[in-house]
């Protein structure tokens, strides 16, 4: 299951796609060579880096610190904050779906399997996105980057990460939610990563519904199929993963650049932007509130679904009006909401139906 939201994969949201990724790693690492080289057309590309040769050991326990900072890179590719996001949609489908609580067993494996394919995606993310990850000040520190470690063995994770939790849900779960699973990777992969992010502006909008995956996944796995209530919460994360990673690229508008990356922010003015931002917004809070008589989802979550949804409408529309004024745009005031308002609209998914 992937990332929001890289529409940064909010769990389920596959994803995110990219549901924005503002951790950075900071383990002690290896000693690095440089290493210039040039496609076959002739044109440098951004130097690579590799691992030194190195064999720490000692009374010091250099060993143990090398293997420590070894295994906190490889955690770091599969993005764990982005995992952490797609989760929080996952328990609440399945509390949904199963109109109670599932068996603890079933969300267990549920949750071990989706992190993998999350970690999946990302760190296969992380190995096609390393030229320019060495370009943005936001991805710089990430571990291909900073060559702790090297992009086979990123590859050969991010592969062994996919087919192990394409086991564990086949086996342990059904095969319809390994299929989804395999599904939200390989779009994360093929269509966001390799086909749109840096072909079109449009890329986080197409490429967002891989964070949606983990809410079919979560629905799939107590019933074997998907439902109308799933189907339902994917649209609601798949329209709040572009306002959500749009005010994240307005931050970073300089980056994107940089790297050619052509987000919205970057070829798009700044009015348009926020425009579509609250255009998206308004799609997103209508949906959620479709939910409540389609799926019984209970007063409960109707309420709450209306009160934060008029909160992120709010909140959008200040940023829209901040702009209008020329006034500094202070985008992530809307990022950082946007994470609380999934999460509380999620809460309320899964606490309706319990009570």
């Amino acid at each position: 299951m992937t990332t929001a939201a890289e529409p940064t994969q909010t769990s389920a949201t596959a994803g995110a796609v990219e549901v924005a990724d503002m951790s950075t790693v900071s383990e002690p690492v290896a000693p690095t060579t440089r290493i210039r080289s040039a496609d076959p057309a002739g044109t440098p590309t951004p130097a690579a880096t590799t691992p030194a040769a190195v064999a720490p050991s000692g009374a010091d326990g250099g060993r143990l610190g090398f293997v420590l900072a070894k295994a906190r890179a490889y955690i770091a590719l599969t993005k764990p904050r982005i995992i952490e996001l797609l989760l929080v949609t996952t328990v609440p489908v399945m509390i949904l779906a199963d109109r109670g609580l599932p068996s603890l067993w079933l969300i267990a494996v549920t949750l071990v399997a989706g992190t993998l394919s999350a970690g999946s995606a990302n760190t296969i993310n992380c190995y096609v996105d390393r030229d320019i990850d060495e370009i943005m000040a936001r991805t710089k520190r990430r571990p291909l980057v900073r060559a702790t470690v090297t992009p086979v063995e990123a590859l050969w994770f991010g592969i062994v990460l996919g087919v192990v939790s394409t086991l564990l849900f086949g086996l342990l779960v059904n095969w319809p939610s390994a299929l989804l699973a395999d599904g939200a990777i390989a779009f994360y992969v093929f269509v966001y990563t390799l086909g749109l992010k840096r072909r079109t502006p449009s890329n986080i909008v197409i490429g967002g519904a891989a964070g949606c995956f983990p809410v079919l996944i979560g629905w799939s796995a107590v019933t074997g199929t998907v439902g109308w209530g799933a189907v339902i919460l994917f649209g609601v994360v798949f329209f709040w993963t572009p306002p959500h990673f749009w005010a994240l690229a307005i931050k970073f508008k300089d980056d994107y650049a940089a790297a050619g990356v052509p987000m919205l922010p970057v070829v798009a003015p700044l009015r348009e932007v926020v425009r579509k931002i609250l255009i998206y917004s308004y799609v997103m809070v209508a949906t959620s509130l479709v939910l409540y008589p389609v799926a019984d989802a209970g007063l409960l979550y109707l309420v709450v679904a209306a009160v934060v949804g008029v909160w992120f409408l709010l909140e959008a529309h200040r940023l829209v009006r901040r702009v209008a004024r020329d006034e500094p745009a202070r985008p992530m005031r809307l990022f950082h909401y946007s994470i609380t308002y999934l999460t509380i609209l999620f809460l309320a998914v899964a606490v309706s139906p319990l009570i």
